[in-house]
């Protein structure tokens, strides 16, 4: 007999591989697991019969990997008419939906939908069933080394595809129970200035939380309290289990029992849990409520560690592809790191000042061992976490959220003289709160991946010494601390030097690196509220510790320069060199060139005097350390590329060529290609792009010219390592970081 911890091993040991297989098996390959690990559990080592369960869990999880992507193949060939529900609106021009029914088909479970700048012909709530002509598409992220990996996000969350509304009709308009419920609460908390917050603690709804507050909560460490997740479903349950408690006080002695309030919880938890939205994160949360009331009620003794496995394994087995959510790993890993915070490091304090000790002695904990998840997910720390959330925990968990639920009771009750007092006492402490968090010092510290194994330090320490490791051998501790700190005295080779080509969606970044310093060709694009330097390419820089010391901006397009802003505002000491005249500027005409960190640029294009603007424009650059060499070429097209090519044959030629203006057909003549005579392209484009970049009359006549092809939109980030006699070129989605969940769903991978 498997004990119930060793099965819940089984299934996180037999998940787990989801989060590193680079594709999926097919269905027959999973048929012959699984029934091979059928037959291997009538053997009677308890071993082999461990690894059974371990490979069927395995085929569990495929099954649900390939059920997740099977909306992939069938939906986005073609238009669909699709019978869906509204399960989330912004009122205006976004909506997610589940489609119950496409081209008469019943689909189960309902794969999601997220709906972007679609305007449907009467207003929107959630709860509507509406019958729609819909053109939908996988989602596809930008994929940078350390950067945000949406499409994963998507497919954790159950929402694998976008789409755009060809035509809508309303099938039926009554909204939900919760729409109606969020609309009347709303109403009636608008008069406050914190109702976004508000509505975030009570619903969840964080759409309306401005970016002021989401950076704040951010560099204070104190986002986690916004989410809907263990706390407030956790508080909900607790006053499920009090009422019951009270209730039992009415009842004889031998009524009285422990099973009427654990399912008391239970039912206000997922009360709680259907009002707030039923969010991944708060239904994984009433999962493992509901497995800890079940350990409960089986009358045995578990420890804090047999709990936390079956926890994390029943919500890992009710949706495998959970697995691939950073929340659920950053929820288990915080679970994890109180329960041996706790264990290692007991709380010993008496007083009357014992129970701010106990605050003070768990946020000790929590922010030392969660510094290498932290780290990993948000490439930082707050320096000012460990006070912030002295401050925000208590009064978010015994203030707010009782004030803020004892206004949702009201509502209900329609008793809005009280709910406006209510919602007026939980306005106030939020403002009090959000005061004391803005009037803290700035305390978020940007770290690179070399801090990843020093966060580490803290467990090692804790382990060495509670268990006496430092003084039986000081030496052998030493020594495995300082080889913690390995990445920071490692050196690359001399003669190795590096260029990136960022996935920046339309626009062009390339990051040219050597000795830890770094040059920039162009700087990504930009947007109202935004761009691609904020974004991703100052995120990115700081991740691998690169400070960039000078940057080339092509022309004066805005998906070229678009950043140009936010590196200056960041690094103001570094140098801009551009064709553009501008002030400031160091004049990029042909002719000029320089050497830096022993590698040697040219400028072959435009000449002194060049009068025409635009993409003509664009500074030709050509970088060389004597052996290998690249042509950075911006957006020049096809008459500035035959008039740049008179009487300069010989120094263009360069092993790898960066495609002009993103492969668009005004550009790349047959006679660049020729006279390049590379052997490799690179192009920057997103997969979506209005102007369906690069061409593929363009991608064929490379072909044919011999270069081998490659774009950000199906490799993602592109890097290229040179060093003696040789040069290696890597795509993030295929070769540096391949991962089932990475790949191009959808249409294929061939430019059509």
């Amino acid at each position: 007999m498997i004990s119930l911890p060793a099965l819940s091993l089984c299934v996180m040991a037999g998940l787990s591989p989801l989060l590193f297989l680079p594709s999926l098996p097919t269905v027959a390959q999973i048929a012959v697991i699984t029934i091979a690990s059928t037959l291997m559990l009538f053997l009677r080592h308890s071993a082999v019969r461990f690894l059974a369960l371990t490979l069927l869990f395995f085929c569990w999880g495929l099954l649900a990997a390939r059920q997740v992507t099977l909306p992939y193949d069938l939906l986005t060939t073609k238009t669909h008419q699709v019978e869906a529900v509204i399960t989330g609106t912004d009122g205006a021009t976004e909506h997610h939906i589940k489609i119950y029914r496409a081209d008469g088909k019943r689909w189960f479970p309902a794969p999601g939908v997220v709906l972007r700048d679609s305007y449907l012909p009467k207003k929107a709530c959630a709860g509507q069933r509406w019958l729609m002509t819909l053109r939908l598409r996988p989602v596809h992220g930008q994929l940078n080394e350390g950067g945000f990996d949406s499409q994963r996000y998507a497919l954790s969350q159950h929402l694998p595809m976008t789409g755009r509304v060809v035509s809508a009709q309303l099938l039926e308009d009554s909204c939900s129970f919760r729409a109606r419920y969020l609309a009347s609460f709303s109403h009636h908390m608008a008069a406050f200035n914190w109702q976004p917050v508000i509505l975030a603690l009570g619903f969840g709804e964080r759409m309306a939380l401005t970016d002021d507050v989401k950076r704040l909560l951010r560099e204070t460490g104190t986002a986690h309290l916004m989410a809907i997740s263990g706390l407030h479903i956790g508080f909900a349950g607790t006053l499920g289990w009090a009422l019951a408690r009270l209730l039992q006080l009415l009842l004889p002695a031998r009524r009285l029992g422990y099973r009427f309030p654990l399912l008391a919880m239970l039912i206000a938890a997922a009360l709680y849990t259907w009002l707030s939205g039923s969010n991944p994160p708060a239904i994984r949360t009433l999962i493992a409520l509901s497995a800890w009331c079940a350990l409960r009620l089986c009358g045995r003794q578990w420890t804090p560690w047999q709990v936390w496995m079956c926890c994390v394994a029943a919500i890992l087995f009710f949706d495998p592809v959970s697995i691939l959510s950073e929340s659920l790993w950053l929820s288990a890993f915080a679970v994890a790191a109180l329960i041996f915070w706790y264990q290692w490091v007991p709380l010993r304090a008496e007083g009357k000042w014992r129970p701010l000790k106990s605050l003070l002695h768990l946020q000790c904990g929590m922010t030392l061992l969660l510094l290498p998840l932290q780290l990993l997910l948000f490439h930082g720390l707050s320096l000012t976490s460990l006070l912030a959330n002295l401050i925000a925990v208590p009064g978010i968990t015994f203030v707010v959220v009782p004030l803020v639920l004892l206004s949702m009771v009201l509502d209900l009750a329609h008793l809005a003289w009280l709910e406006h007092y209510a919602g007026l006492l939980a306005d106030r402490s939020l403002a009090l709160l959000f005061w004391l968090l803005r009037e803290l010092p700035p305390g978020w510290l940007s770290l690179d991946q070399r801090y990843q194994w020093i966060t580490l330090a803290p467990w090692l320490i804790i382990i060495a010494l509670r268990v006496g490791w430092h003084r039986i051998s000081p030496a052998t501790c030493g020594i495995s601390l300082g080889l913690l700190t390995w990445p920071f005295w490692q050196k690359t080779a001399d003669d190795v030097w590096r260029l990136h080509m960022l996935d920046i969606g339309h626009g062009l970044a390339i990051v040219i690196e050597r000795h830890g310093r770094a040059i920039l060709y162009d700087s990504g694009n930009a947007w109202p509220g935004g761009d691609s330097a904020q974004q991703t390419i100052i995120p990115w820089l700081r991740w691998h510790h690169l400070k960039p010391e000078g940057v080339i901006i092509s022309h004066e397009h805005l998906d070229h320069r678009g950043g140009l802003e936010s590196f200056t505002s960041t690094w103001p000491t570094m140098w801009i060199r551009s064709s553009l005249h501008w002030a400031g500027h160091i004049p990029c005409v042909k002719g000029a060139h320089w050497r830096w960190q022993g590698l040697i640029f040219t400028v072959h294009w435009p000449p002194e005097g060049y009068q025409e603007r635009g993409n003509n424009r664009s500074c030709v650059v050509k970088v060389d350390d004597g052996e290998h060499s690249i042509l950075l070429t911006g957006d020049i097209e096809a008459s500035a590329e035959l008039a740049m090519l008179k009487n300069q044959w010989q120094p263009l030629q360069a092993d790898i060529l960066q495609v002009p203006h993103h492969g668009s057909r005004t550009s790349s003549t047959p006679t660049l290609l020729s006279v390049v005579n590379g052997k490799a392209a690179l192009a920057s484009a997103s997969r979506y792009n209005a102007w369906r970049l690069p061409s593929a009359k363009v991608v064929k006549r490379y072909q044919q010219h011999r270069y081998q092809w490659f774009d950000t939109a199906h490799a993602g980030q592109l890097s290229v390592s040179f060093s003696s006699g040789q040069w290696k070129i890597e795509g993030l989605r295929e070769q540096i970081s391949p991962r089932w969940y990475h790949e191009w769903f959808g249409s294929p991978a061939e430019y059509r």
